[in-house]
């Protein structure tokens, strides 16, 4: 059977362009998508990264607090995953597997609302957000400490045993960051970088963003990066509104 992947809204947000290029004027901003993936696999429905919280949209600072001065959110009200899942006629419910990138709120916004999956989760990314002042690194508890399953991974973890999707750590923006590598039969190999390549541009010029954890593990992780753009897959980065305007999106799935 085969399985396709739909690239979904997640909200958008506002950032400073000097995060990723040093020579930017501080008061330089730009708008940026943040993508949610479903990925319909023969054995379960896999999201990798659930997005902004709804609310967010509405009033951010209510959620989010002193962060929405790094990151402010942008998007129409109704813009967030549930909405995108809703869509292509997926449930919540129907989600039973979610993969957290990294714990930023972000990304993991929408945990809460699916209460059935089980959540992949780096054991050194829940160790970070538990540490104390973690808010100050961007966690934010009430967005992922929540009564769910959690499946900690430690290392490398093929999903289903079929390498159709496989889960490779990627430390350095967080210390538990981790990208899916997502085979897929017609459409060729995709990797779901997450914050590791947020934007194109720090995999091409090695520029490490000023919201990284550690340089030197981002360098790293970056470098292999590369090495798997070598092997043929499409890098798919977290941040970039050049590469997500020529995405399909939606019912318009890749398979």
């Amino acid at each position: 059977m085969t399985m396709t992947m739909h690239f979904l809204s997640g909200g958008r947000i506002r950032m400073r362009k000097s995060l990723y290029a040093p020579d930017a004027d501080g008061s330089e901003t730009f708008e940026a998508p943040v993508p949610c993936v479903l990925l319909r696999h023969p054995q379960g429905n896999v999201l990798f990264d659930t997005g902004c919280h709804p609310s967010v949209a509405e009033n951010a600072e209510v959620r989010w607090g002193s962060l929405v001065r790094v990151m402010t959110p942008v998007m129409p009200q109704g813009e967030h995953a549930v909405n995108g899942l809703k869509a292509i006629g997926v449930t919540p419910e129907d989600v039973d597997v979610v993969i957290c990138s990294h714990l930023h709120p972000d990304h993991c916004g929408c945990n809460a609302f699916f209460k059935r999956a089980t959540f992949m989760i780096h054991e050194k990314e829940i160790a970070a957000a538990r540490a104390p002042e973690a808010e100050k690194a961007g966690y934010l508890t009430q967005e992922w400490d929540l009564p769910v399953k959690i499946d900690t991974i430690g290392g490398e973890r093929d999903l289903f045993g079929d390498n159709r999707i496989v889960l490779i750590p990627l430390p350095g923006h967080t210390p538990g960051t981790t990208g899916a590598l997502v085979a897929l039969e017609n459409s060729g190999t995709f990797f779901l970088a997450s914050d590791t390549v947020s934007l194109r541009m720090t995999l091409d010029t090695g520029i490490i963003p000023r919201n990284t954890w550690n340089t030197e593990a981002l360098a790293k992780s970056l470098a292999e990066v590369g090495r798997i753009e070598k092997r043929g897959a499409r890098i798919i980065c977290s941040h970039d509104t050049a590469q997500w305007d020529t995405l399909r999106k939606g019912p318009d799935a890749y398979d």
